[in-house]
């Protein structure tokens, strides 16, 4: 399966597909980045600052042009050289209704959501693409809440769909679509900044899980092959949760 890592040919692949697509990374953080969320640079003070990120922060800050895991604290998410995913386009509709899906935009919807967020990335070998929805929730809300419900649905048997993939023409995500959706993760902020994310990933070529041999199924019989999807999307949404706390520092 596909995976958020990669050796020498991954990272061709990856430089690749950064050089094709730095155009459409431009437009993410150009054009749309000037109205997608409004309200830009309010001023405000430091101490208010974390419910307001959404708003002060463009879209190309909230959804750096490429993210990765930064080993320690020397580097950013959003720095080149930790780089694990692509950015691929960023969508201007902020509906919490068409951003999420399934238990999750109910979950959302109880806590109040404001507005979900959305961006599809595309992983270093060029082969799963992702949407991360950076849900925005009222000031004061427990936004762990709902990433405890985004945590237990890892070990669920028929895992929340979670987030609505954002399709992007003329890229490799052009194609990424609901029926493709085949993992789910998501993580809760906290404190000052009122916001969960969630991620949905898939196989760029739209390959979708499958059963096990009984060998690799556990307890004897076949289980979905979702798990290193969960995975990814777990990872990223952990990214996204570091990347999220830098930019209110």
């Amino acid at each position: 399966m596909p995976g958020p890592g990669g050796g020498r040919t991954a990272r061709k692949v990856f430089g690749t597909v950064l050089a094709v697509f730095g155009a459409l990374g431009v437009l993410g953080g150009g054009a749309l980045a000037q109205h997608a969320y409004g309200n830009s640079r309010q001023q405000v003070p430091n101490d208010a600052y974390g419910p307001v990120l959404w708003q002060n922060e463009g879209a190309a800050s909230l959804f750096p042009a490429t993210i990765g895991e930064p080993p320690d604290y020397r580097f950013q998410a959003s720095d080149r050289k930790v780089a694990q995913w692509s950015r691929m386009g960023i969508s201007e509709d902020t509906s919490c209704d068409k951003g999420l899906s399934g238990k999750t935009r109910e979950t959302a919807r109880k806590l109040g959501c404001k507005a979900v967020l959305r961006a599809t990335y595309v992983d270093l070998t060029g082969e799963m693409v992702a949407t991360v929805a950076i849900v925005v929730l009222p000031k004061g809300t427990p936004a762990q809440e709902l990433g405890e419900y985004l945590d237990e649905q890892s070990t669920a048997d028929v895992p929340d769909a979670a987030v609505v993939p954002l399709q992007v023409p003329g890229t490799l995500a052009a194609k990424w679509q609901s029926d493709r959706r085949n993992g789910m993760g998501g993580t809760g902020l906290g404190g000052d900044l009122p916001y969960a994310v969630a991620v949905t990933t898939g196989a760029v070529d739209g390959r979708r899980t499958s059963n096990l041999p009984g060998d690799f199924g556990g307890y004897g019989g076949n289980e979905e092959d979702r798990q290193p999807w969960m995975d990814a999307a777990k990872a990223l949404s952990d990214t996204f949760h570091t990347h999220i706390q830098n930019l209110e520092r």
